[in-house]
């Protein structure tokens, strides 16, 4: 391809150059000899002459411009690729800030699979909040170090973008400007061509951060885990991909998925100390991670807040009371830009908002009303029995069917809102009732969400009704529409154990319980 285009250009200028020689040829011998030579005489053959090399010069640019613009019958379009030699944008990895706690096996992980013979893809996933971008950026940093060629990529919800942002990246591992020239003139396809080499070379990772609609990365409209888009784990390196998204269906069955869990008391409370060294004791440190959840957004905002000489609360003993009269203020506030995905990204106010919008925008239309009505319950384990259609449709006054409430589970267990425990089926032949849990942030910071006293008071006042209903008769079968089980009698009804779910009692905001359970993910 490149050589047909060489040609056609030596050939224009061969062909240009000849006719232009030959015409100064005649003009000089006549201005030297006054006499045309004798060949000049015969003005036929001159003529003839001339036309065919302006013949040849004109078919010869045409053909190399049909070679620079256009793309065969039948062939791909013409990619365009003009980005890919300006590159607006920097591609090394941010800079870690702080030392990175709790994360020394996700670390290691990665840094095997980058040390390791085979290259592979590597999916960080996990809720808004828990430091994936800081833990991609930490091992991004180690494989520098290891003398690893590093390039960071930031998805943007936009595939032409990733896919030049690719090609740049494998521009930069060799790949030949030959290749790409048959990719943009529609010989080849970009992300195959893109992707072989990248299987060729090695020595490299590449991270893409925050691949939070994987169901648009493309091209085309495959799944990621068909790996024939811009996300494939068949590289010489490793591919690092940060995401929301949680489930094994979306990566396929060659990723290496890395689930985050909020952080161990101890590592949440050495960030507390690394940032504020001077606001107490290890211990006292610990108390307040333990608070937070171990959220590192919401321990790092902490940090950060106790290390402003300005800040109302200066140790972590006195954020740690602050927190139960003035949540709202320190965690819970609006933020002037949460407009914009990467200041909401950085607040723990509006950091789950994106994973609920983006499910509402893929059609789980239930998904934030029936994590707020969770959030209205009392932190301890849930059955899935429990959030019937029923319930939903009663408290939030929207059409609720089996279907509709099963996908706005799934959705928020997807985006990593939810966190399910299997019960314990010891008896035999019994089938285990799934529950249901929230990390005690998003059960906080969910319950700010709602408008005050309404719908909050219509929702407790469903919840009351229908957890009243289900401990007094035993023949419903929670969970589906106008569906009963074949008639039985009803068994006793026992005093609710300590565990049972109970609706919040109210102190200075609605639905919003001050009992924290020792477990990371809150049960709901």
């Amino acid at each position: 391809m490149a050589g047909n285009r060489r040609a056609a250009r030596v050939g224009s200028a061969v062909s240009g150059s000849s006719a232009a020689i030959a015409f100064l040829v005649a003009i000089v011998t006549n201005y030297v000899t006054a006499q045309p030579p004798k060949w000049a005489e015969n003005t036929v053959l001159v003529w003839s002459v001339f036309g065919v090399l302006a013949v040849v010069s004109l078919g010869l640019f045409f053909w190399e411009r049909r070679l620079a613009t256009g793309a065969p019958d039948g062939s791909r379009p013409p990619v365009p690729l003009g980005r890919i030699a300006v590159g607006g944008h920097s591609m090394n990895p941010p800079a870690v800030q702080a030392p990175v706690r709790g994360r020394k096996a996700e670390l290691e992980r990665i840094g095997a699979l980058v040390r390791g013979p085979g290259g592979g893809m590597a999916v960080v996933c996990g809720a808004g909040g828990l430091g994936k971008t800081t833990l991609a950026a930490e091992a991004a940093a180690q494989a520098r170090a290891q003398g690893q060629v590093v390039v960071w990529i930031r998805w943007r919800d936009d595939p032409e973008r990733l896919g030049q942002d690719l090609a740049q990246a494998a521009h930069i591992l060799g790949l030949p400007e030959s290749r790409l020239e048959e990719a943009r003139t529609g010989r080849v396809s970009l992300v195959d061509a893109v992707w072989e080499h990248l299987a060729t070379v090695t020595g490299w990772l590449i991270v893409v951060d925050n691949v939070d609609t994987p169901a648009r990365v493309g091209p085309g409209s495959g799944p990621p885990a068909a790996y024939r888009g811009w996300l494939r784990p068949h590289g010489g390196g490793v591919l690092l991909v940060t995401t929301r998204d949680t489930t094994r269906q979306t990566w396929g069955p060659d990723a290496d998925l890395l689930h985050l869990q909020p952080l161990a008391d101890e590592a949440a409370g050495t960030v507390l100390l690394d940032a504020a060294p001077h606001a107490g004791t290890a211990a006292e440190a610990e108390a307040l991670a333990v608070r937070l959840g171990g959220l590192p957004l919401a321990v790092n905002a902490a940090g950060t807040h106790l290390s402003v000489p300005t800040s109302r609360h200066r140790t972590f003993t006195a954020y740690q009371h602050a927190l139960e009269a003035e949540f709202a203020d320190l965690l819970g506030a609006e933020h002037p830009a949460a407009a914009t995905d990467p200041a909401a990204r950085r607040v723990v106010r509006h950091t789950w908002d994106l994973s609920l919008d983006q499910l509402h925008s893929d059609g789980y239309t239930l998904a934030r009303p029936v994590l707020q009505l969770l959030a209205l319950l009392e932190p301890a384990p849930v059955p899935r029995t429990l959030i019937t259609p029923e319930l939903v449709a009663d408290a939030t006054g929207l059409a609720a069917t089996a279907a509709t409430v099963d996908a706005a589970l799934a959705g928020l267990h997807q985006y990593g809102l939810l966190h399910t425990l299997e019960a314990d089926g010891s008896e035999p032949g019994s089938v285990a009732v799934g529950r249901l849990q929230l990390h005690p942030l998003v059960r906080e910071v969910t319950t700010h969400t709602l408008t005050r006293p309404e719908p909050a008071n219509t929702w407790l006042a469903a919840l009351d009704e229908h957890l009243t209903r289900r401990g007094g008769r035993g023949h419903d079968r929670p969970g589906r529409v106008a569906h009963r089980t074949p008639p039985r009698p009803p068994p006793p009804s026992p005093p609710r154990p300590q565990h049972t779910p109970q609706l919040q009692q109210h102190t200075q905001h609605p639905g919003l319980s001050r009992r924290h359970p020792p477990s990371r993910w809150g049960s709901v």
